[in-house]
């Protein structure tokens, strides 16, 4: 399966040197080793690494619209075979629906949705709630990306210039002068969703580069990715993903993530008793692999990453600790800056 996510962040790397960032500075503050993700054919990230890298990279390119410029510059080939299955489309509307489908191989965060009527076609963008609230800053930059991209990436394969009919944005009077130029027009509907609506006939436009058959080709190539994908998350992968992405908030309860999985706390049980895993253990399990993060990071005194974790008393946090390592917290800490 080809890895879509090393895909984006070496095209956001690529992007941060075009102006003028010290990717090496940009990696390490992101806690991303800039040599194995050069070196290794995958490199799998947490979604911390991630969201840090798009704050970071809006941080050192002084950019608020980091994203919007980001995706307009974007090429295809930086969603590999997804990009290929879009260049190799025959009409517009066939590439548009394909990155709809396919969205979820690129990012956790949007989802698009087309929508279609007599007189025209509108790409809504979806957000996950869920990441929307715990990191609003990434998902700022993400759907500006995107929805940037989903314009322009049709640049050069038609003989027209796309252009929408209207914008559904949450408009900053700031910015409003580059977003007009950004997307290519000055009708704003300032609302609380995110959407590009386009003239009907550009539906049908066809694509310059179409290929039916290397379409075909790479469209059940990526439909095998996407179904590997839906099979390989399993309820506990799942909850690790959440987990993770609101470690700063603490562990939250069954109760909580039942409700965020939108099922009852038993029915939870239940598929994790399948899967021979409880809850409890893979909150264990986050919590100590950001127990060893946070300590070996030297940037949290152990009693605020005890806190951090949801320990109310750090007796609580140091007994955990040494059942899972055989090591109190604070010698494991001494350990490494001896190292």
């Amino acid at each position: 399966m080809q890895d879509y996510q090393k895909l984006l962040v070496g095209s956001i790397l690529g992007y941060a040197a075009q102006k003028d960032i010290n990717v090496e500075q940009l990696c390490r503050l992101s806690e991303i080793n800039l040599v194995q993700f050069q070196q290794q054919a995958t490199i799998p990230l947490t979604l911390k690494q991630l969201d840090d890298l798009w704050l970071n990279a809006t941080h050192l390119s002084r950019d608020p619209l980091f994203g919007l410029h980001f995706g307009e510059s974007m090429q295809l080939t930086a969603l590999g075979v997804v990009g290929g299955l879009l260049q190799h489309s025959r009409t517009i509307g066939e590439a548009l629906t394909h990155a709809a489908a396919f969205t979820g191989l690129i990012t956790d965060m949007i989802e698009m949705d087309m929508t279609r009527s007599h007189e025209v076609f509108t790409i809504q963008f979806l957000p996950n709630e869920t990441r929307q609230q715990n990191a609003p800053a990434v998902f700022k930059q993400q759907i500006d990306m995107f929805m940037a991209f989903a314009l322009h990436e049709v640049d050069g394969l038609t003989l027209r210039r796309v252009l929408p009919r209207s914008v559904v944005y949450p408009v900053d009077q700031m910015s409003h002068e580059e977003l007009v130029r950004v997307f290519r027009c000055d009708t704003f509907r300032d609302a609380d969703g995110y959407a590009l609506e386009f003239d009907n006939t550009f539906w049908e436009e066809p694509i310059l580069t179409a290929n039916y058959e290397l379409q075909s080709l790479l469209l059940r190539q990526v439909s095998r990715e996407n179904q590997d994908l839906i099979n390989s998350r399993t309820v506990s992968e799942r909850i690790c993903t959440l987990l993770q992405a609101n470690a700063y908030l603490g562990i939250p309860s069954l109760e909580d993530i039942a409700a965020n999985l939108n099922m009852s706390p038993r029915h939870l049980q239940r598929k994790l008793q399948k899967e021979g895993v409880t809850y409890q253990q893979l909150a264990d399990s986050i919590r100590k692999s950001l127990a060893l993060h946070y300590l070996e990071s030297g940037r949290h005194p152990v009693k605020e990453i005890s806190y951090i974790l949801g320990y109310n008393e750090l007796s609580a946090f140091s007994r955990a600790f040494k059942r899972w390592t055989g090591t109190a917290p604070m010698d494991y800490q001494r350990q490494e800056k001896r190292l």
